[in-house]
């Protein structure tokens, strides 16, 4: 009776029995067979050398094989200085003058006549057609297809070694086989930034930060009620104004009168005037908390975002609310203004970016790219593009239609800012206190921050919540979740 045995002790006895029928010569190498070798070298040579095969060889192997008129692939008669002497090398070329740097035209050199037409005619029905091409960018034989005259210095190595090289061409810019295009771009290189000032003041999160037109000073708003007024250069205290009955969500400072405009989660939208720090205008009309606010720079209309799922666009002056931009199905978390087309941009929590036209106060085209909430979009200050921010990437898009240009993976947090500068450092901080610093071009990650919280803070209270480059963009300011505002500066001895 034969005992039945599973299929994973067959397996497992056949391997054994292979084992041990093979285990005797187990690290030996496979003797070489000569003729697949040969075959394997022919196969090789095609390949990798077909372009530059019909080059000419060293006359030292010609001589071997028999007679000189081996040697030349298009049968052109050889001319030389001094007609007793043997070759050292054949030199040829549809150009009688070296292209470079290279050998003095003496009786030495010899090197070939001007060919007729038909010969060089002849010579080009000769090359194949890719090698023809080449042969018509160039002005004249490269400096590869020179071969040197025997005892200059770059015949140290004996001739045998040199032969593939000069059948190579000679020169290393002579490319034997296509090359790849690299599939990364080579970052542009940024000095790694460093926390060099932490400020301390607010009562609560600080939600929002801006930096004035004139580089002198910057303002926070946070979840203690106030906005307060620093001096940029010094980090300290010039002013807090009152007035908001709930957190403050966004403050931005007018390049084009003394305004200062905020929002919060009291739905109140508040023009302060900064010559008498006061309110002068309310802006009403959201229904729900405004979460962001921007300022169109050239016209004077402001643009408010808000957690009733709409954005709206105010006259500065008469405070007339002028479109009501809807259409997101969820909270609106951040608005952008531009000069050109589209003007207003805007991300939400429904993961849409919408690009608005002012005019009509429309829809124009909507990004459904995102899969978690939009919280933060950027427009770069002097490329047509503009990033936005998500908990599953940071896509780069183009303007007007909004084209995607390329992801930006490796921060795995919720985004809440973005703040680029010229130089294309693109920052993003996130709710768990990571601040990642990118190459907007490539996309290239250099750098990450995690810094540390203010004691007596929670580690869990370490989100950044809002960050700006100042107006020189050589000072990073970021608004945190442990009550302070940090700054950060280009580290100058990296």
């Amino acid at each position: 009776e034969v005992q039945k045995h599973s299929v994973h002790t067959l397996v497992f006895r056949s391997l054994k029995r292979t084992h041990d029928m093979f285990v005797a010569d187990n690290a030996k190498p496979i003797p070489l067979d000569d003729e697949s070798h040969k075959v394997k070298m022919a196969v090789k040579l095609r390949t990798e050398y077909g372009s530059v095969l019909h080059m000419p060889t060293l006359k030292e192997n010609m001589r071997e094989k028999g007679g000189p008129a081996t040697g030349d692939p298009y049968g052109h008669k050889q001319y030389s200085g001094n007609q007793g002497q043997e070759l050292e090398y054949m030199i040829t070329g549809t150009h009688p003058y070296p292209s470079g740097p290279g050998v003095a035209l003496t009786a030495d050199t010899k090197i070939q006549r001007m060919p007729s037409e038909s010969a060089a005619q002849s010579l080009a029905v000769a090359l194949p057609a890719s090698q023809t091409r080449l042969d018509a960018n160039r002005t004249a034989a490269g400096v590869g297809e020179i071969y040197r005259h025997a005892g200059i210095s770059e015949r140290s190595q004996p001739p045998g070694m040199s032969v593939a090289m000069m059948e190579a061409g000679g020169n290393k810019n002579s490319a034997l086989v296509a090359k790849k295009a690299p599939t990364m771009p080579k970052p542009q290189w940024h000095p790694p930034w460093k926390l060099y000032r932490v400020i301390s003041g607010h009562l609560g999160w600080v939600r929002c930060i801006a930096v004035e037109p004139g580089n002198q000073w910057f303002v926070t708003g946070s979840a203690d009620r106030t906005i307060k007024i620093w001096d940029l250069a010094s980090g300290k205290l010039k002013l807090s104004l009152t007035g908001h009955i709930s957190t403050v969500r966004g403050v931005i400072v007018s390049a084009r009168s003394p305004y200062l405009f905020s929002c919060g989660e009291d739905k109140q939208v508040k023009c302060w005037d900064l010559e008498y720090n006061k309110v002068i205008r309310h802006y009403h009309g959201h229904l729900s908390a405004v979460y962001g606010l921007d300022l169109h720079p050239t016209i004077d209309v402001l643009v408010t975002c808000s957690r009733d799922s709409t954005a709206r666009i105010w006259d500065v002056r008469t405070k007339a609310s002028v479109h009501t931009l809807s259409g997101h199905t969820n909270a609106v978390a951040t608005v952008k203004c531009q000069a050109a087309e589209p003007q207003i941009i805007t991300g939400s929590h429904d993961t849409t970016i919408r690009l608005w036209d002012l005019v009509a106060g429309k829809t124009r085209v909507t990004l459904t790219n995102h899969k978690k909430s939009v919280r933060a979009v950027i427009l770069h200050p002097r490329h047509y593009t503009f990033a936005s921010g998500s908990p599953d990437n940071i896509k780069q898009w183009k303007f007007p239609d909004g084209n995607f240009i390329q992801n930006l993976s490796g921060h795995n947090a919720i985004i809440n800012t973005l703040a680029v500068n010229s130089d294309g450092v693109l920052v993003s901080g996130a709710d768990n206190g990571t601040m990642h610093l990118w190459d907007w071009r490539t996309g290239y990650n250099f750098q990450r921050v995690h810094a540390a919280v203010q004691p007596g803070s929670l580690d869990s209270e370490s989100g950044i919540f809002a960050c700006v480059f100042d107006q020189s963009e050589s000072r990073l300011l970021t608004a945190e979740a442990d009550k302070t505002i940090k700054v950060y500066k280009e580290d100058d001895t990296a």
